[in-house]
């Protein structure tokens, strides 16, 4: 049984928690906040853009810590799981090292990419696991193109364009704050940053062009470039202030014998899919596979689940690799870079 530390409180906290209570390999054995009603289980006024509202919940059993410094004297616990504000991601992943636990530290890894490299070191050195928490390809739509594409079922990839939207994330304290949390490219885009370094390896160079709000961009539209020139792979992704369509994200992945569709969003508060997954062939009708998991807190539950199996195992998963993120938080920033000085940067 692993005993996991949640340190941070909030929406993704909150998260977190309830997919705790679904993996039987591990056991939530500590919580850390500085608000001292969430120490005692008053978790209601939580809110997100997914999922349910907090709650009120029952912390018997559970250790409450009201400093990081306390979780980490606790040598039953065996991983912390970060919630914090990105910024500060870097220094309580690296104590946590030093105290002898393993890491999930939710996404971005960092804000900067120099924190990143910092911490994916530090791992090494402390032969302790990093794994960064992203989500995505554990949603049914982008899981099954992750099989795929793994698989070789459909042949050869030969490219894709995504896309992510939201409207103004206002429950996102220092949103725009570029040194805080990065704007909409190391918040929001590192999803499909981290999706493209996935799928495709890492680009070696992006054109991009963009709307600039303060220091950070708002939207992008961006090309990526490949050692092999015959992918062709593309990002539109950003804050669109138009609060009616909170959400929205897809795909259209292309590959030698098909083509995989997918669209969905939110608007007036109801999701709507435009599109389910569909199978192209290159011979036949289109199909729609059967997926499992329409709860999105489900994602979160395999994302955890993969956790466990990386400690379990001693072997660290691709996915959530503090590598590959550090390689998505690069993409981001190379991306603003190319929109700020309006050419294309090498990677």
């Amino acid at each position: 049984m692993i005993r996991v530390g949640i340190v941070g409180v909030g929406f993704m906290g909150w998260i977190h928690y309830l997919a705790y209570q679904k993996v039987r390999s591990m056991k939530l054995a500590a919580v850390s906040s500085r608000d001292p009603k969430r120490l005692k289980g008053d978790w209601r006024g939580i809110k997100g853009n997914f999922g349910p509202p907090g709650a009120k919940i029952d912390l018997k059993g559970v250790a409450t810590y009201s400093t990081y410094e306390e979780m980490l004297a606790d040598d039953s616990i065996d991983m912390v799981d970060l919630c914090l504000p990105p910024a500060i991601h870097a220094d309580f992943t690296i104590k946590a090292f030093e105290a002898g636990k393993h890491v999930l530290v939710e996404k971005p890894i960092a804000v900067s990419a120099a924190d990143a490299k910092r911490m994916v070191k530090a791992s090494q050195k402390s032969g302790k696991l990093l794994m960064t928490a992203h989500s995505l390809p554990f949603f049914p739509e982008y899981n099954f193109a992750l099989k795929a594409a793994r698989s070789g079922q459909y042949g050869k990839l030969l490219g894709g364009s995504f896309k992510r939207s939201i409207s103004d994330p206002t429950w996102v304290d220092g949103f725009w704050d570029a040194e805080k949390v990065g704007g909409p490219m190391v918040d929001l885009q590192i999803h499909d940053s981290h999706w493209i370094r996935l799928l495709f390896g890492m680009p070696t160079a992006v054109t991009s062009q963009g709307r600039m709000r303060g220091d950070v961009v708002e939207y992008v539209s961006s090309q990526f470039e490949f050692a092999d020139r015959s992918l062709v792979v593309n990002l539109n992704a950003g804050v669109i202030d138009q609060p009616s369509r909170s959400f929205a994200h897809g795909f259209e992945i292309h590959f030698e014998k098909a083509t995989l569709l997918f669209d969905f969003c939110v608007i007036d508060d109801q999701p709507v899919l435009s599109m389910p997954l569909t199978v192209i062939p290159k011979k036949g009708k289109s199909k729609q596979p059967k997926l499992a998991g329409g709860d999105p807190v489900e994602a979160f539950i395999a994302e955890m689940k993969e956790a466990a199996t990386s400690i379990e195992t001693g072997t660290p998963s691709d996915i959530l690799s503090g590598e590959t993120a550090a390689d998505a938080l690069v993409l981001c920033h190379k991306q603003t870079e190319a929109v700020v000085k309006g050419r294309k940067v090498k990677i």
